[in-house]
């Protein structure tokens, strides 16, 4: 048989669940292994509408909508709290779909529901991958194995599959370290709102219920935490942002140690080897500034699952993905590296840019994501 009809999906995050969820829409059996045992899902999640798009694909936009907040503007905004750039994204958008923001265990719980009765192995990973023209050979941490048609790495930013296949470093940093926590009390707080500093940044999304999921950053390849795990220090850090930024670190401070992670990002020049693929973070992990990782991992999915179910063979479903998928991907870290430059502009110059050609660039960074992936 030509067709592609056993799967590993190497990762049980949002892109394997996605992609399993979307192979047996399509008819096609798939296995995970997920080396976590309890899948915590931590963090939160800001999905612009071309990843809600991908979710209507899967049958889930009612699941997740449900539960998700609406994010109906975002503000950019001085360390002072003068506006420099208010979008309406719902005319950015059009009748594609909202965008929403969520924790991401709602997420993660909604594709574990539609991928329940799929074959999965918690705890697992694996140890080995060797491949010929007829299958790819795997051999798991616990010396069992399998074969399969295809393999799919999807195991994220330090994943196993792009270390045993496809080699290479880890991670780039992309001179950006930050920090994640979620605070409670901020009603008034009811879109996307950035405040930019010089070389730093304050971003709140709102999560309902006066809940907020706060980032920020600063300009470092620093690859541990600077300020020691201190919500102190880092208040101190951005000492001169005004209102409500002050009333956020108190509420920081009292409530516990935020996550502090360098961004990274994962650059290659192919993610395809005979019969294994990347996918998601694993292929192009990307600086978080067009918030496109979840979507990239969702569009991601589908596509590979359409590419998998049309007879073709398996390094020409495969080729026929990256072919596909690659432009679109790579456009969106070049956007994505360059709204960083815009952000490490000298402040005046920076806040000139974004209060004349801020709306055209924004819609001009986003209008390719309209179309379909």
């Amino acid at each position: 048989m030509i067709g592609i009809d056993r799967v590993l999906i190497v990762g049980g995050g949002l892109a394997g669940l996605s992609l399993a969820i979307a192979l047996r829409r399509r008819g096609i059996g798939a296995e995970i292994v997920e080396r976590a045992v309890e899948w915590p899902a931590e963090g939160n999640v800001y999905l612009p509408a071309n990843g809600f798009r991908a979710l209507e694909s899967l049958g889930l936009q009612e699941a997740v909508a449900s539960e998700a907040f609406v994010i109906p503007r975002q503000r950019f905004l001085d360390h002072r709290g003068r506006l420099l750039m208010d979008v309406d994204l719902q005319q950015v958008w059009g009748g594609i779909g909202p965008c929403l923001a969520m924790p991401r265990r709602v997420l993660h719980s909604v594709l574990l529901d539609g991928a329940s009765g799929m074959p999965v192995r918690p705890g697992r990973t694996i140890r080995s991958v060797t491949q010929d023209a007829r299958a790819a050979r795997v051999v798991f941490d616990d010396g069992s194995g399998g074969e399969y048609d295809l393999v799919v790495g999807a195991d994220g930013i330090r994943s196993s599959v792009r270390r045993l296949v496809f080699g290479g470093g880890p991670p780039r940093p992309v001179g950006q370290a930050s920090w994640r926590c979620v605070v409670e009390g901020f009603p008034g707080i009811a879109s996307w709102t950035a405040m930019l500093g010089r070389g730093k940044t304050f971003l709140a999304i709102p999560l309902g219920g006066g809940r907020l999921y706060c980032y920020c950053d600063v300009a470092s390849y620093a690859t541990e935490d600077p300020t020691g795990g201190d919500p102190a220090r880092l208040r101190e850090l951005f000492g001169g942002f005004s209102g409500p930024v002050p009333e956020i670190f108190g509420r920081i401070e009292a409530s516990g140690r935020p996550y502090f992670s360098p961004i990274e990002e994962v650059v290659l020049d192919a993610w395809v080897d005979g019969r294994v693929v990347l996918i998601g973070d694993a292929a192009h992990a990307m600086s978080p500034n067009m918030a496109q990782g979840v979507s990239m991992a969702l569009e991601d999915a589908l596509v590979l699952a359409e590419t998998a179910a049309d007879g073709r063979p398996p390094d020409r479903c495969l080729s026929a993905f990256q072919e596909r998928r690659m432009p679109r991907v790579r456009r969106v870290r070049e956007q994505t590296r360059r709204r960083d430059g815009t952000r490490k502009l000298p402040p005046a110059v920076r806040d000139l840019v974004l209060r004349v050609a801020g709306q055209r660039a924004f819609r001009s960074d986003y209008r390719p994501l309209m179309r379909d992936p």
